[in-house]
């Protein structure tokens, strides 16, 4: 029978114990109904949390973070605590801990990256470095070659997870089983493996055929996937502490909480999608070529998150024909104005402040308010999330989070 080291199991259960009592403060409650509000489109001030970390940054400077275990499953809980612990001691903002462990499922594809049968071919420069993808996609027959991923979910090796995980938090932590409780349904992300951007634009004008072929046995499979997690029961109840596409926390009374009984459907879960490469398409062939076979999947679940990198200003007349969508990604390539008008109280406009301010030689904590002040005010009548991602590099400097946090949350909150 496997089990922890008894030296693993002291290592987690004092990591355990500051996640316990940290996760019992009433603040989490509060911050929980804060995101809940805000999820509902309901007057709150704009909420802040922080995510896409340069941990191997902060990890040189900061001890804390060393890892100690051996296990290969400890490993993965201490990481995730000492993270967890790390982020609420110095950039918080709104995040929530729980007094709870997850021990997730054994089992996938959890995403739409996956194997559909089709290798991708890399460009590659003479140093060796990756710069593209060389077009594998032809003829019909290629777009015919796609397959539906395989499914799989082992039942044994998740029992056996939760079981070594809830001896070792005994008496300090719950720990709960939990099944895929979110994932991106982003055909492009995936198919431009296969396609390359040139290619891709000179079909859409030229032979539109293929491409909606290709996005039809795409799209068809991504629907297999999603049937068979469904009827195997991998997923559960969405409504949540963790990110909900390139957003904020998923929390919702519009969705079945954990208790309820019977296996989960997507009806209980955030959808979500995303056309990056799509940035400088027109809204009508944006809708054509990617919103058209995105919509019967978003369907498929109670709400829906649209959006990451990609501005988004000028195509939100398209997105509202999503009819369960609730959050948009505003990218910090949008204009906010033009934004902010379109988006109303609709939906909520998921603001992504540019990480680039934290890359710069000398930290500009002014540029910072700067930036936040001037997007808040022109999105004051707007429901706002203030999501930091991205963050390439920090250049070192640990305390550049700790700083922008502090200026993030004193800013927000002026706007209550």
């Amino acid at each position: 029978m496997q089990t922890i080291p008894e030296t693993d199991r002291i290592i987690l259960r004092e990591l355990g114990g500051r996640k316990a009592d940290i996760g019992h403060l009433p603040v989490q409650r509060e911050t929980a109904a804060l995101w809940r509000k805000l999820n509902a489109c309901e007057p709150v001030r704009p909420l802040v949390w922080i995510n896409e970390i340069p941990w191997h940054e902060i990890e040189q400077s900061h001890p804390e973070l060393r890892l100690m275990c051996t296990h290969p499953l400890a490993v993965g809980v201490e990481r995730s605590m000492r993270r967890e612990l790390y982020q609420w001691e110095h950039f918080r903002g709104d995040m929530i801990v729980e007094p709870v462990v997850y021990s997730g499922i054994v089992g996938g594809p959890s995403s739409s990256y996956a194997d559909y049968g089709v290798k991708e071919k890399l460009i590659r420069h003479d140093g060796g470095h990756d710069v593209g993808y060389e077009p594998v996609i032809h003829t019909e027959a290629d777009a015919d070659a796609i397959r539906t991923p395989k499914v799989w979910f082992d039942e044994d090796a998740t029992g056996t997870n939760h079981r070594m995980l809830a001896e070792v938090f005994d008496g300090i932590l719950p720990v709960r089983k939990r099944g895929i409780v979110h994932q991106w349904h982003s055909p492009w992300d995936q198919i431009i493996h296969w396609y390359g951007i040139e290619q891709l634009y000179t079909d859409m004008y030229e032979r539109p055929a293929l491409v909606h072929r290709l996005l039809g046995n795409f799209t068809a499979a991504l629907t297999e996937v999603l049937d068979r997690q469904e009827a195997l029961g991998m997923l559960d109840t969405g409504n949540g502490n963790y990110r909900i596409g390139s957003g904020g926390l998923g929390l919702s009374n519009e969705l079945p909480d954990s208790s309820c009984a019977g296996k989960v459907t997507a009806k209980s879960q955030w959808g979500c999608s995303t056309a990056q490469i799509f940035s400088e398409v027109s809204p009508a062939m944006h809708e054509e070529f990617a919103l058209q076979y995105e919509i019967p999947l978003m369907s498929r679940f109670g709400l829906t998150y649209y959006g990451c990198c990609e501005p988004l200003h000028r195509k939100i007349d398209i997105l509202k024909k999503i009819s369960n969508l609730r959050k948009i990604s505003m990218s910090p390539w949008v204009n906010v104005d033009e934004a902010a008008e379109r988006v109303g109280r609709d939906y909520v406009y998921s603001m992504k402040p540019s990480p680039a301010l934290l890359a710069t030689d000398v930290f500009d904590a002014e540029a910072v308010r700067m930036d936040l002040s001037e997007k808040l005010t022109k999105t004051k009548k707007c429901a706002v999330e203030v999501i930091l991602k991205d963050i390439t590099t920090i250049r070192g400097e640990a305390d550049r989070l700790d700083a922008w946090e502090k200026i993030a949350s004193q800013v927000v909150r002026q706007m209550e």
